[in-house]
């Protein structure tokens, strides 16, 4: 789930300076009085500064907390001293690396190798990695604004804690949470549901309008149903390799992008209030499961926001930045041509009856998608779009995509093993060597297939 927050910076997990390099480390404390004080005297005492905390109720120490902490690590051993010292106060659980020099130093190593510029970001390299990002969100899904439309309704938040907690307690691997929707919730699903299945046959681009009635035969997708993400995940699983992951509320944008990387979707179980149906200040499972999920389903498009993701590994804060752009104005709020005339494909118009039919209207201005171009392009996050940009095909889409990634900044090429679904650095030599050669195998295997049609 990628959702632009402006009281937060986008790069408020990143603290990678020109000289130094984040080391994040993870650790829960029994509540008492102070409990924090010890933990900070540790870190004075491994004579490292700290430049950001988060913490966040445990779910490791009863009636204690977790804590998030960034620290400036010039070296794998003082990361190593740290954890030691934190380990010597008695009252800490569980201290984990979340991000540190370590893993970078990791990616490098064999013949020809040049390594990675220390100021590379950390990053994934396995899908169990994704798990490092379960508790680190910008907002959890139970911490309401003022003007929410749930606010004030006690009832609604608990509701809404209940399914938060799901999604911080899962991990790679288990069974997908599985929500038993109230009477109510069904209830916003259906009107929801019941007035876009009515428009999309209008705004919505056919591979949309293809993979839609696939979702109500093989995932219970329906009026009077709110579909389970285990059922999802499977079917996109089967059709692109692509699978969901519930999430505790927003990611920050480098986050979110790079769990795409590894053809994997954050997406929130709770759904808007009661009260007003047709309005959310937040995504939630309607924005989910009928604005994004369908095109996940698409070869193509899941190609293109595969791209999105691979580009966002280690890359750069400013990189990062436009590469969110790029996400806003294709998968959230994307046009494309079909046929002569303009289909809306972004989930944030297949979503919002209001904006599906205001997008295709003469008044916002509409301009061909370039990502050079793109990326330059302001955009708010509470209003209608006043700028959509519109592709030729997803196919086109990625090619150009491709040509503008070449142009960043990052010293290394990465690529995506689905067999072990982990993320291989080609920084060295043997590493180029066995990707060629994998290549060839399969140039041979083209070779024969077209000897045969």
């Amino acid at each position: 789930m990628l959702q632009r927050n402006p009281h937060v910076s986008q790069t408020h997990h990143d603290a990678v300076t020109m000289r130094e390099l984040r080391t994040t480390l993870f650790f829960s404390v029994q509540d008492q009085v102070g409990a924090l004080d010890e933990c900070l005297h540790a870190l004075k005492a491994a004579d490292v500064s700290m430049t950001r905390i988060e913490s966040r109720p445990s779910k490791v120490a009863e009636r204690g907390y977790d804590f998030f902490v960034d620290i400036d690590a010039r070296t794998k051993e003082l990361v190593e001293c740290v954890v030691e010292e934190i380990k010597r106060v008695k009252i800490v659980r569980d201290v984990r690396i979340v991000s540190s020099l370590g893993a970078l130093e990791s990616l490098g190593g064999g013949e020809g190798s040049q390594g990675l510029d220390q100021q590379v970001p950390w990053f994934p390299r396995k899908v169990s990695d994704l798990d490092t990002f379960a508790e680190k969100v910008l907002e959890m899904g139970e911490e309401l604004s003022s003007d929410h439309p749930g606010a004030k309704d006690p009832v609604y938040r608990r509701r809404r804690m209940e399914i938060v907690q799901k999604a911080k307690e899962y991990r790679s691997g288990q069974p997908l949470p599985h929500i038993d929707y109230t009477e109510q919730e069904k209830d916003t699903w259906r009107q929801v549901y019941t007035r876009l299945r009515d428009m999309y046959p209008k705004y919505a681009c056919r591979e949309f309008l293809h993979v839609l009635p696939l979702l109500e035969q093989n995932c219970a997708y329906g009026p009077d149903n709110i579909p389970q993400i285990e059922d999802i995940s499977r079917f996109l699983k089967d059709c692109t390799g692509f699978t969901l992951r519930p999430v505790m509320g927003l990611l920050t944008p480098r986050d979110f992008l790079n769990s795409l990387a590894f053809r994997v979707f954050h997406s929130t179980q709770y759904i808007r209030h009661h009260s007003d149906p047709y309005y959310t200040p937040e995504p939630d499972c309607c924005h989910e499961l009928l604005g994004h999920v369908p095109l996940f389903a698409d070869p193509n498009f899941a190609e293109l926001t595969q791209e999105v993701g691979l580009a966002s590994l280690g890359a750069s804060d400013e990189d990062i930045e436009k590469l969110a752009t790029i996400f806003w104005f294709t998968a959230e709020f994307g046009l494309c041509r079909e046929d002569g005339s303009i289909r809306a494909y972004g989930a944030g118009l297949l979503s919002s009856f209001g904006e599906l039919e205001y997008a295709l209207t003469e008044v916002p201005t509409r301009l061909e998608f370039e990502p050079s171009k793109t990326v330059e392009q302001k955009y708010p996050i509470t209003e209608y779009q006043p700028v959509y940009f519109v592709a030729d095909s997803f196919r086109d889409a990625t090619a150009k995509l491709r040509e503008f990634n070449a142009t960043m900044k990052r010293p290394f090429q990465v690529r995506y093993n689905p067999y072990t679904q982990s993320v291989d650095v080609l920084n060295s030599k043997d590493k180029v060597q066995h990707f060629a050669r994998s290549i060839s195998n399969e140039m041979q295997l083209l070779a024969s297939a077209l000897e045969h049609v």
